[in-house]
């Protein structure tokens, strides 16, 4: 008789169990509406909580991917307002701001990974510390309020978000598209294996002749691009970017990516799991949106919950195991 591993295959029975709760629930559940929100949302969260996967399997962690969203966002409508009156052409400045934020993401995700590495300052101290400084940053940009795209442009790239193609919104493409590089590159590539090797043990992979600085570095920078990624199909939802864009963001990325089986002691990562971690998520605030047994604002408490309980299995899981 074939064990079955409920370390791979947990996630997927908790999800199949959820899906299955939704339906008695409420009968709007599987609304084609419904499931196509569940499916777009969990897509923003979903591609940050992949770069938290390649971040978490080297052993390390970052709380500012919230506020970096804030401040991308933030300024990307600056930006792409600023162009609106040197630049006739709206989706030129589109692109323009989709490669700003690329540029914006990238570099920010290097800052993290450089002050961590070179500087030697952990990871935890350096994430908060740009946590806080995004946030600040984009509160001054919109003055304590909210910046606001251009109606006109707003027309035009909420199709980005509000699209389908196949019947499925272009968000939902795009994190399918990230999920499969994520997998390929953590899985299939040398620089996965080294992620593997540097989250299990720093000391040997440097031994091994492995690069560990550049390594970790690489992770902040692709975590910072998977931000930017997020960002760019999140601005055309609302059109809007203020000091409360993206709050909560870094609690439920770490949730997905502990939820879908990645360690967060490092040495071990899984981009599958992280998805399904990702779906988990969005589905609980989804139930808890169509009933009334508890309220839709516990939806945080219930996130911080399900990341000490995933934790405390872990270790758990790794005593028993060592």
């Amino acid at each position: 008789m074939t064990k079955i591993d409920f370390k791979t295959a947990g996630p997927f029975i908790a999800l199949i169990a959820l899906f299955i709760l939704g339906i008695f629930v409420n009968d709007a559940f599987l609304s084609a509406g419904n499931v196509s929100n569940i499916l777009a949302r969990s897509s923003f969260i979903g591609i940050v909580a992949i770069g938290a996967t390649f971040v978490i399997t080297t052993g390390g962690i970052d709380l500012s991917v919230g506020s970096m969203a804030a401040f991308i966002s933030g300024c990307m409508i600056l930006l792409m307002n600023a162009l609106m009156a040197t630049i006739d052409s709206l989706v030129t400045i589109i692109f323009l701001a989709i490669v700003a934020s690329a540029a914006i993401g990238g570099l920010a995700g290097m800052i993290n990974g450089l002050l961590t590495t070179k500087a030697k300052i952990e990871a935890f101290i350096v994430t908060l510390g740009t946590m806080g400084i995004y946030r600040s940053l984009v509160t001054y940009m919109a003055d304590g309020g909210t910046l606001s795209l251009n109606f006109t442009l707003g027309d035009v790239y909420s199709e980005v978000y509000y699209g389908t193609l196949l019947g499925l919104p272009y968000p939902v493409w795009v994190f399918l598209v990230v999920a499969v590089i994520g997998y390929v590159l953590l899985n299939m590539t040398v620089f996965g294996r080294h992620c593997f090797a540097v989250g299990s043990n720093e000391s040997v992979a440097h031994y091994s002749a492995i690069n560990v600085d550049r390594i970790k570095t690489a992770t902040y920078i692709l975590q910072g691009l998977c931000v930017s990624i997020a960002t760019i199909i999140y601005v055309p939802r609302l059109g809007s970017a203020s000091g409360q864009t993206g709050i909560l963001w870094e609690l439920e990325a770490i949730a997905a990516v502990i939820i879908g089986g990645t360690m967060l002691k490092g040495g071990y990562g899984r981009i599958g799991g992280t998805v399904v971690g990702a779906l988990i998520l969005t589905l609980i605030g989804n139930i808890l949106n169509l009933t009334d047994a508890v309220s839709n604002y516990l939806n945080g408490a219930v996130q911080g919950v399900i990341v000490i309980v995933a934790v405390y299995l872990q270790r758990g899981a790794w005593r028993a195991k060592n």
